[in-house]
Formats: C-alpha cells, structure tokens, sequence
C-alpha cells in the first residue's frame, strides 16, 4: 500500500516525480487540442496562475473573514451581469463550473415551485436532447424529472413548438443553450423564453461555453441570435468563465434577472453544535484561489484582449469549416454559431480519424452516436492557442480520413451486439464488465493506444448499458495506488 515517506521528500525531488508523472498528459499548449482547455496564450495563463496561487489559502466560506473575496466577487457578477444584458436587479454567484451552475439553477427552480407551484409533487424541466448532460445529473441529484425534447435534425436546434407541447402542470423550467456543446449552435431562445413566459414558468439559458466570447463575435459582426437578460422571459443564465473567458479551471456564474430567485439555490442551517452555515453555492470551504484568478484575467486582457481573441477564433472557425467542407468523405453536422463544431464521415470510422489524428500528435473529441438522427461524430472547440495551426489541422486531419478509409471496422461492434443488446443492466456485475471490457484490450487501469474498437462498441450500445458499464470502467481507473 502506498505510504508517506518516513523523512520528507526533497523540494526538487518532488517536482521532478510530478513532471514524470505527467509526462503521458494531453499536451495542449503546443496548440494540437481541440477540448478539454482553452488556451488563450501566455499572458492569461501566467496572470491566472499569479492571482489564483496570491489566494490560495484564502477561504471563500466567509466573507467577513475575507471581505476582499466578497468585493471580487461582486465585481465579477458585474461584469458578468453587464456583459450579458443585466439589469440593477440582476444578481449572480460565483461558482466552481458549469456543473455547480447549471444544478444552483435547477435547485432554484425546484424551490420556486413550492412556493408558485405547490401542487407539484415532482418538479418538471423541459430540455432538448441537445443541453448538457449536468441537466441530467441535476435531475437525479435534485429530485426532478427530466423531459428530453427531440432537436430538428437538420439543425441540432430545439423545436419550440415541441418544447411547447411537453408543457404539463408539473413544468417549473424550460431550458436552451446557448450554445449547444456538441455541435455549437444556438437554440431560438426568444421563442422558447417567450413560450415559458406565456405560460408562467421559469426559462435557464445554458450559456456555459458561449456566454463570454458571444458577444464579442456579435460585436465582431457575426450573426449571433439573442440568447441574454435582454429577451423577455429569460430568467436565468449559467456562463462560465474557465472556458472561453480563458481563466483557470474552477470559475463560472449563475446569474439570476431577479434577487427572489437567487434566494431559492442558497443554503443556510442553524440546527447543529457548531457555527451557522450559510452558503450560496453548492460549496462552503472553498479556495479563493479561482475568483481572484478569473477577475485577475478579466481585468487583465481588458475589452480590447478579448476582441482580438475573439478575431483569430473566428478566423480560424471560419477556416476550418472551409476546410473540413473540402475534405473527402466528411461532413459538418450542422452550421454553428460559435467556435464548436461537429463532423462526420460515410466513408470511414470516425473512430478510426480520430485515433489517426492521436498518432499525428492532435486531440479531438469522438462523440457517440444518439437516437436515429444522430450518429456518431467528432467534436472540435476551437480557442485561440489553435488559430495558427489551421493549415497543419486540416492537414493532418486529411491525412486521417485517407488512413481511416483503408482500415476494418465495426468486427468486434457486430459480433456482440447482438450478445450484449439484449441484456438488462442488472445482469452487468462488475465481473460481466470487467470481462467485457478485458475482450476489448482494457486491462485495470491499462487503455490500448488505439480506441476504436472499443469506441465502436460503445457506440452501438443503449444509454441503459453504456452507463453502468463506464461507470464500473471508471471505477477500476480510480482505485488506492499499492506503490
């Protein structure tokens, strides 16, 4: 079993085991990472990391031991407010991710409707097939039943005449993003808010990826449909700052039109021995670490950093989708609104492209096919640490598909789905999964270099399988190191 050291370990000894330790890591600075980070260059990862390691040790429980995390945060929620069409009552919380956003929203919903609603036994919410999954996550934590809306299929974006239809007298909330992850467009968010308006409901815009840099693509001339405070009946809107703000992990708000509904996602109990909690996030100790390096950055790179950010993102999106449209066999999925996209091929794996990409040293994100109208695809968030590798991207990624073409597919995915499709997740113990995944080249914490096989069979298997099994997957990753 793994022990601490009987005498400290050396200073200079430490910091060589970590770089060792991370040698195997996504190597995003170089530019050749299309997720996970967003790279907005040298000056805003070195004031982050100035600003975040001057609080570290600063505790945000409490602002009247910390006041100046208090005035930071307020600041934050003003220019968040401001940038995103607030008004004199538009509130906000600081929070560690989209996640903790997105579940503060729901919570907040969930508890206005015990006051506007009180015939409600389990809260509803109405989303597209298309919103994040911490919808999902929210609803299985909180208590509230999800309604899944399906998405034109042409253009990823929600139906609000469908979203209309799911309205029952359990509905308390109505989501849009803005935009959508995987394939980056906005849904029609005047329309949808003004059908939750109509009918007495609250209305979160997810705005976690796009809410920041959109409006500077509006500035910049882009079409950007209106998703803020500014549309009627929007009354939430969750953005974060960790991604294309460009500050350290461990920041993003939730914003509120009205102070009444930020009350229902806070949390305060004076029924115990010790000191009162009061917490308006999820979190109570928390690092002040994040919030001074996201105010730190904000401030930093100023309206004129971003507006040249945003120009090389659009440029290199703009670029990349002439590209990829000029690429044999693929295909954008749909037309975005932001700098995500989606593409697909009928000519070869998209696992296989992707997997060919990684032996050329780039990282893009394979996503699994859903429903009949979906099928599997790849995924790109384009930053500004990208904008100048545009022409080796295309390259290279031209070269993948060529390769890809050439390769088998879909063996392995054939000879089990039948096997493996007609079981219920009760009969996949750890051991069924373990040996499942073993067949595919998976040993403990041991991945084969190349994913396809094991992302083909993935692909053909239903959520009600998929889950359990990744989960158990990830469970043997996440075990006591023995030394």
């Amino acid at each position: 079993m793994f022990k601490l050291p009987a005498q400290g370990t050396q200073e200079d000894a430490l910091f060589e085991q970590l770089e060792t330790y991370r040698q195997n890591d996504l190597k995003w600075r170089g530019g050749k990472a299309f997720g996970y980070v967003y790279n907005a260059g040298k000056k805003a990862e070195m004031i982050g990391k100035r600003a975040f390691a001057m609080y570290l040790s600063e505790n945000g429980l409490d602002p009247t031991a910390f006041p100046s995390l208090m005035r930071l945060e307020n600041e934050v929620m003003a220019l968040a407010a401001g940038h995103l069409g607030g008004a004199e009552s538009t509130v906000g919380t600081f929070t560690s991710g989209g996640t903790e956003s997105i579940m503060l929203a729901d919570k907040s919903a969930r508890e206005w409707a015990k006051i506007h609603k009180p015939h409600t036994e389990t809260p509803e919410m109405i989303l597209p097939t298309t919103a994040h999954a911490a919808f999902h996550k929210a609803a299985h934590y909180l208590g509230l039943k999800l309604i899944n809306v399906p998405v034109n299929p042409e253009t990823m974006r929600a139906v609000p005449s469908a979203m209309k239809a799911a309205i029952n007298d359990n509905t308390v909330l109505m989501v849009g993003s803005s935009p959508s992850y995987a394939h980056g467009v906005v849904d029609p968010i005047e329309e949808l808010a003004g059908i939750a308006k109509d009918a007495g409901l609250l209305f979160h815009v997810d705005a976690c990826v796009g809410g920041w840099l959109l409006p500077f693509f509006k500035r910049l001339g882009a079409d950007v449909p209106a998703f803020d405070f500014s549309v009627p009946g929007v009354t939430s809107i969750s953005m974060d700052l960790h991604k294309y703000a460009f500050t350290p992990k461990g920041a993003s708000v939730i914003l509120y039109a009205r102070p009444e509904l930020r009350q229902h996602h806070a949390f305060a109990c004076d029924e115990w021995t010790g000191y009162t909690i009061i917490n308006m996030a999820v979190q109570s100790s928390k690092s002040g670490g994040p919030l001074a390096a996201a105010w730190a950055v904000l401030n930093g790179l100023g309206d004129e950093g971003y507006m040249e950010l945003a120009q090389s993102v659009l440029d290199a999106t703009a670029a990349i989708k002439e590209g990829i449209a000029a690429i044999d066999g693929l295909d954008i999925v749909s037309r975005p609104d932001f700098c995500m996209l989606a593409f697909t091929s009928s000519q070869a794996s998209v696992f296989h492209i992707a997997d060919e990409m990684s032996e050329r040293g780039w990282y893009i994100q394979p996503q699994f096919a859903f429903g009949e109208n979906h099928k599997e695809n790849i995924h790109i968030s384009i930053s500004p640490g990208n904008a100048h590798l545009v022409e080796p991207f295309l390259q290279a990624l031209a070269e993948s598909v060529e390769a890809a073409k050439a390769l088998p597919s879909g063996q392995m995915a054939a000879m089990l789905e039948g096997q493996i499709g007609a079981m219920n997740p009760s009969d996949l113990g750890p051991e069924v999964i373990e040996g499942f995944m073993g067949m595919l080249g998976v040993q403990g914490a041991s991945l084969p270099e190349r994913m396809a096989t094991i992302n083909e069979v993935l692909n053909i298997l239903p959520p009600k399988l998929k889950e359990p099994m990744l989960i158990t997957f990830m469970g043997q990753l996440f075990r006591p190191s023995k030394g």
